[in-house]
């Protein structure tokens, strides 16, 4: 049996009854996440755009737009709420993905639960599926492929996965499904945008456009080619589906809204300033040696939420001037801030030989790999001070988040959107999730 029958038989066999309790755990703990990700994306003008655009070019009713009064097909929905999801890029990261699974997978599974009125246990099931199709197809996806590619290319075979799953599609027409979503998958040159920030980021709407849009053809008969998982070089990669559940150890939040690669340089100022007592006040100069991949996100002042997100100096300079990194430091409103831009015009960077070795052993899911970073400041009063390599929590497994400070962290994005009993409630269900028999109980939640 090769990998596409492999991969196949996984989409379609799985039930939430045979899933290992810490493959459930960590479910619940995406879904709490990325939903928390998208309601306070709502904010930015990516989603009004998108949701907008949904709402006209695919109307209908069978899905809901988060915190709008409008509705559209499943397709139109899950486009709209995963370009939410990724608004502020404060959603999780994946094992070989080099990107984000989870905007993609949770609204693909999120609107096609609606539209078939299934159970919270069905939907996590799916996204349990979503995750491991996604690993899977991400690792042999930058195998193939010079260019590193964002996420909705790859992710559209994730979301290919979870679509054939909740649509209940058999095994041939599932190995259609992700062979469709595999051919017609977007060419998305990442690094393009790292240098040139704008709204296409990810490409996380047309991830999950496509894997929808995928599973409905294969379920009228529409034909694809084998999919990646077919490749003779990769049957290794893809062998032990639905035996090792990469999801348990493979996912990692994210802290702060900006680039995974900023985050090292950040937790090392952090620690920095936790030892010496210094504030944005005290700083000469702040100089960061890093991997070729962050010093390409630039110094340059931003003028747009995304070239924020996609900067090295301003998350770094928002953090040490506010403590955070949040919807208050990288949306529009906050970019003309004074205090935030003359720091951050003092903050340089370079790239080393040895970060970017370390680097790229990550992304190989090396467990020698790391997203490290050296900080060094330099302080009016003549000191300077050094972090050596330090760690990002962005690893794998990563050890540093557990489900209070996840529920933390909801409350403080949904803070932005939502009074507090709506959060109390969200949090309450979210908790027994796979007990709610229908997933339009989280929906009148999730409405304006």
């Amino acid at each position: 049996m090769n990998g596409n029958n492999l991969v196949a038989d996984f989409i379609a066999e799985t039930s939430w009854s045979q899933l290992p309790s810490a493959v459930r755990h960590i479910a619940h703990l995406a879904l709490l996440d990325t939903l928390g990700t998208t309601l306070v994306g709502t904010l930015t003008p990516v989603s009004q755009i998108t949701a907008q655009y949904a709402e006209r070019r695919w109307p209908g009713d069978e899905a809901t737009i988060l915190l709008r009064d409008g509705h559209a097909s499943a397709v139109g929905a899950a486009f709209a709420n995963g370009y939410a999801a990724n608004g502020i890029d404060i959603d999780d990261c994946g094992l070989y993905t080099r990107g984000h699974p989870g905007v993609q997978i949770i609204p693909t599974a999120l609107a096609l639960a609606e539209v078939q009125r299934l159970s919270g246990a069905e939907m996590l099931t799916g996204v349990v599926v979503g995750y491991e199709v996604a690993h899977r197809a991400a690792r042999i996806w930058h195998a193939t492929h010079d260019v590193y590619q964002a996420c909705g290319s790859w992710g559209s075979v994730a979301c290919a996965a979870v679509a054939a799953h909740l649509m209940g599609l058999d095994k041939q027409q599932t190995e259609h499904a992700l062979g469709i979503a595999d051919y017609q998958a977007p060419n998305l040159p990442m690094m393009r945008d790292i240098d040139n920030p704008a709204m296409v980021k990810h490409g996380i709407g047309w991830g999950a456009m496509n894997g929808i849009v995928s599973a409905e053809l294969a379920e009228r008969g529409f034909t694809g080619v084998p999919s990646l998982f077919g490749l003779e070089a990769y049957q290794d990669w893809v062998a032990d589906v639905g035996e090792h559940y990469l999801i348990v150890d493979g996912l990692a939040w994210k802290r702060y809204a900006c680039c995974a690669w900023d985050h090292a340089v950040i937790l090392g100022i952090d620690e920095l300033m936790k030892e010496y007592g210094f504030g944005a006040e005290d700083i000469a100069r702040v100089r960061v040696e890093t991997f070729h991949e962050t010093v390409r996100l630039g110094t340059e002042l931003p003028s747009t939420t995304e070239e924020a997100q996609f900067n090295l100096a301003w998350p770094l300079a928002a953090f040490i001037v506010d403590g955070e990194v949040g919807p208050g430091q990288i949306l529009e409103h906050a970019l003309e801030r004074e205090d935030i831009r003359h720091l951050a015009e003092r903050i340089e960077a370079v790239e080393t030989e040895a970060l970017n070795n370390l680097y790229c052993l990550a992304c190989e899911g090396d467990p020698r790999g790391k997203y490290a970073s050296n900080v060094t400041v330099e302080l009016r009063d003549g000191r300077t001070l050094e972090t050596g390599h330090v760690e990002g929590e962005i690893n794998f497994p990563q050890q540093t988040w557990d489900e209070p400070g996840l529920e933390e962290k909801f409350r403080w994005l949904t803070g932005y959107v939502l009074d507090e009993d709506r959060i109390d409630a969200l949090i309450e269900m979210l908790r027994a999730f796979e007990n709610v028999s229908d997933v339009r109980k989280l929906i009148e939640l999730l409405t304006r």
